[in-house]
């Protein structure tokens, strides 16, 4: 990708304005034409009966992610200036999502506050459990945990993927965010307990996943105005089979003062209640404030590292 002649903004941080405008306009590309969607798609056939699943499974886990990371990458370093920047924007814009998330999260809240409405059926986008004989807290519970999970899984990973790939270029940037992505789908489509082939993408989304958990963590205590919680989390977030998940959740948890419990797994927070509608509802602002924030000092750390990338005297 040619420099935008001119431009005194570093084409890193146009590229994170594009993705940001499209969010907010438009929330999510049709599912047919989502990226994201296509690679889960093109994965499908791999989900069957291998004679050595591990290995079919570690093969796929390293090479699908890359390939998915290459769709992004290589149209972004063919383009020329500004058609580049604005193709990265496109791009980075399906490898993120908050207003779908919140939006989702909204309609789920109302069907729970409406008897004659199925909380069910909107709620089944948001969590992978079983929803039948949940009592209203508990599904409450359900959005606030995917809430907190969804903000690191959906947006602050591949932010930071970003952040960390515009240190090179602008299309490493936008393929580290959709090789996040694929290793993200990866694990929700194979990395299951019970299928051999998903062990690979189970263990490499947890070792991706690590630091952004951690980073979502500080975001909601931050936004949230509670700090201190951090502490309890890191006792908490133990609790969820997952080394990463239990972080936002539990710290949302605390930040709510409530209890988020998963039947017959994990409860963090035991010692409160479930969420009320006002409690869900305030766990919906923190997450949007939060997902604002990250946004904000992601362009902030793109700008700055594009400003000492310059400095760099270079020979």
């Amino acid at each position: 990708m040619s420099p935008v002649a001119g431009s005194t903004v570093p084409p890193a941080v146009g590229a994170l304005a594009v993705a940001v405008a499209l969010e907010a306009a438009l929330g999510e590309p049709p599912e047919r034409l989502h990226p994201v969607a296509r690679f889960g798609a093109a994965v499908t056939p791999f989900d069957r009966d291998w004679q050595r699943p591990r290995a079919v499974g570690v093969v796929v886990a390293l090479c699908a992610p890359l390939g998915f990371a290459a769709v992004y990458a290589v149209p972004v370093a063919l383009a020329p200036g500004a058609v580049g920047v604005a193709l990265a924007g496109g791009l980075l814009f399906t490898a993120v999502s908050l207003r779908m998330l919140l939006g989702v999260a909204e309609e789920t809240l109302v069907a729970i506050e409406s008897d004659g409405d199925d909380p069910t059926r909107p709620i089944r986008a948001l969590v992978g459990r079983d929803t039948d004989g949940l009592s209203a807290g508990e599904l409450r519970s359900g959005v606030v945990e995917s809430l907190a999970e969804n903000l690191s899984d959906g947006l602050v990973a591949p932010l930071a993927a970003f952040v960390a790939g515009a240190a090179i270029s602008v299309p490493v940037a936008v393929g580290a965010a959709a090789w996040v992505k694929g290793v993200n789908t990866l694990d929700s489509m194979f990395g299951y307990r019970e299928k051999p082939l998903g062990w690979a993408s189970a263990r490499l989304d947890d070792a991706v996943m690590y630091v952004p958990a951690r980073l979502t963590a500080g975001l909601i205590a931050a936004t949230a105005q509670t700090p201190s919680v951090l502490i309890a989390a890191g006792r908490w977030a133990r609790a969820p089979a997952s080394p990463n998940a239990g972080w936002p959740m539990a710290t949302l948890a605390g930040a709510l003062g409530v209890q988020l419990r998963k039947p017959d797994r994990y409860a963090l927070n035991p010692a409160s209640e479930l969420p009320t509608d006002d409690h869900a509802r305030r766990g919906l602002q923190v997450v949007r404030a939060a997902g604002v924030l990250a946004i904000a000092a992601a362009g902030v750390c793109v700008w700055l590292a594009a400003g000492l990338w310059e400095a760099i005297p270079w020979w």
